[in-house]
């Protein structure tokens, strides 16, 4: 920072490249207030030289901070939790100000930028601005504008700047359009090395993902409006190890039809080959996206075109348009309408195209739209198979998201659409691939065969089960005594979708399933659910949980789902364990601190 006269580090903390995306606008933002910013990640950066910080004059961290899983820090922030936790050095005269993002149906909302928050104070940090909450089951964008519009007023009265009023648009990376260009050195959808899909090379993982054939795609619901599926990719060769709970990460690719509308509209040649460079030299981002490549591989590969986008698209942030209707108001100055944004971006589920489509008078040019639009994410997946038994095969088990929305277009999910249409061998007779790699999770069977488990699953909240039958089967044919295994399942009709029934029923034949209990959720006058019949059973639970050192697992819907059991707990604690409310609320809270009630949820 020194080196190259910075003041500002923003450090992110990111799973899905929001707070990666949030910290890239705050540093950007610096140069309005005659600072110097730098967005930062803390994993390559040797954190134990955050007190140094005190010796650049008015200097500031910033922190974007996602909490991930069950309060975890993300990948990336998880060295810097440990630093924060395990160390007690002096950041006296360290600026900072946090911003979290979190998601209120889960029960450790924004623990992480929470945490990161206390602790810097703790350490003899300076909070120059309020802990800022993003709420992801809300709008996670309007929060973070609406902090950012007082974060930036406290920043000036404190060092004593002004904004310079220069509010038009910056152009983080310039447009360069090489004249001789060498095909071999242009990016065709690699997320690191060039040509690492021509020639892999372990370890795998996000930034050189596997290649795996598919083996298996069949659909698993008989009858019904939606499409779930099974999956299976073929690992062999790759070394890649998982274990079952694991969760696997594909990379998918975009719709093509909307790729070369966005082309058609912007009037734009998508096979040009191009290079955005960073106009900062010094940036250790050099690229928004892997560089040289073509625009038609920066839609297809690398960027989110598919979900509503972010107000940095066309705010002054961004394209500018004269003379704006009512509706562009919208996307050019949020603060004065974020109820326009929200009504008419997010929930009318207007992609980038739809946004062009309905507001003909904005139009950016493709490069700088490039620049703007997130990066396209990786989607994780409950693996639904066990390592020990299909070591060279991950099973995926997902349902295809499709609807229609108020403006009469039909929204498709972009991983679970590319992967439906995922033939096992093409018509040319190449076999369908599809890149992958696993990440580790907390959700892992108990050390004990012996220990009952108890699971709870409806949907494709199954998907983890699978694994964890197969491997209790498994631990069985090995001779060991394994505890009872019960499974909670639901879904609407017994002849429409019933996920693996046929398995189900010869787990419970083997004496694998102990416990098969299955809510149909439609097939009667009123609705039942998982909770339901966990009532029903409640005498039989509180002995597994209280008396037979039971595992409590639950795998689907955060929202209301995950939500509904865990009050079914409480009440089964008071009715049958003979517990008040609070009494019942802390022993399953107590259950989650030993790792005996564990959540695979998403919202």
């Amino acid at each position: 920072m020194k080196k190259t006269n910075r003041n500002m580090v923003v450090f992110y903390g990111s799973q899905t490249g929001t707070a990666e995306e949030f910290c890239g606008r705050l540093a950007k933002d610096a140069q309005r207030y005659g600072m110097r910013g730098m967005s930062a990640d803390p994993e390559e950066y040797d954190m134990s030289e955050l007190p140094r910080l005190a010796e650049i004059d008015n200097s500031l961290a910033v922190f974007c901070m996602a909490t991930y899983g069950e309060g975890d820090p993300t990948d990336n922030a998880q060295d810097f939790y440990d630093w924060m936790q395990e160390n007690g050095e002096d950041l006296k005269g360290v600026n900072f100000a946090v911003f979290g993002l979190g998601n209120k149906t889960y029960e450790h909302f924004n623990a992480m930028g929470k945490y990161t928050d206390k602790r810097l104070e703790e350490l003899g940090g300076k909070r120059i601005y309020d802990l800022g909450m993003g709420d992801d089951d809300g709008n996670l964008e309007e929060d973070f504008v609406s902090w950012k519009e007082q974060f930036w007023p406290a920043v000036c009265e404190h060092f004593g700047v002004e904004a310079t009023g220069d509010d038009t648009s910056i152009r983080q990376y310039e447009l360069v359009v090489p004249t001789d260009i060498n095909m071999n050195k242009v990016y065709t959808g690699e997320m690191g090395r060039l040509k690492s899909f021509e020639t892999q090379k372990p370890p795998f993982d996000a930034k050189n993902p596997y290649l795996a054939t598919v083996a298996v795609n069949r659909q698993l619901n008989q009858a019904g409006d939606r499409h779930l599926m099974h999956l299976e990719l073929d690992i062999s060769g790759s070394k890649i190890r998982y274990d079952s709970g694991d969760h696997v990460a594909v990379y998918p690719v975009n719709d093509v039809s909307i790729v070369n509308r966005i082309g058609q509209i912007l009037d734009a040649d998508l096979d040009t080959v191009i290079s955005l460079n960073n106009l900062d030299e010094e940036s250790n981002k050099k690229h928004p996206f892997p560089c040289p490549t073509t625009y038609r591989t920066a839609l297809t590969h690398y960027l989110d075109i598919t979900n509503p986008p972010r107000t940095n698209v066309g705010t002054p942030d961004g394209p500018r348009t004269s003379d704006p209707s009512p509706l562009e108001c919208m996307l050019l100055s949020v603060s004065l309408c974020q109820g326009l944004y929200q009504s008419w971006v997010l929930d009318a589920q207007r992609n980038i195209l739809a946004v062009l489509e309905d507001m003909p008078s904005l139009h950016p040019t493709i490069d700088h739209l490039c620049e703007l639009l997130p990066r396209l994410q990786a989607r994780y997946y409950s693996i639904a198979s066990s390592g020990k038994v299909y070591p060279t095969m991950v099973s995926i088990c997902a349902v295809v998201v499709e609807f229609q929305t108020s403006t009469g277009r039909t929204f498709k999910g972009v991983a679970t659409n590319w992967l439906k249409n995922k033939v096992v061998v093409t018509d040319n007779g190449h076999k369908a691939t599809v890149p992958m790699y696993v990440r580790k999770s907390q959700f892992r069977l108990p050390f004990k065969a012996s220990n009952p488990v108890v699971m709870i699953g409806p949907g494709t909240g199954i998907a983890p089960f699978m694994g964890f039958l197969q491997e209790r089967g498994w631990m069985k044919e090995q001779g060991k005594d394994v505890g009872e295994t019960i499974l909670y399942f639901g879904c609407r009709r017994r002849n429409e979708d019933f996920l693996y029934q046929q398995e189900l029923e010869e787990f419970e034949k083997a004496g694998v399933l102990t416990q098969l209990n299955v809510a149909f959720s439609r097939d009667q006058e009123g609705k039942v659910y998982v909770q339901h019949l966990l009532k029903k059973n409640k005498e039989h639970l509180w002995k597994l949980i209280h008396t037979d050192n039971a595992h409590i697992y639950i795998c689907g819907d955060a929202r209301n789902m995950a939500r509904d059991v865990q009050n079914t707990f409480y009440d089964i604690a008071e009715e049958v364990g003979g517990l008040t409310h609070t009494q019942a609320v802390a022993y399953i809270k107590k259950l989650m601190t030993k790792g005996r009630y564990s959540l695979d949820v998403w919202s």
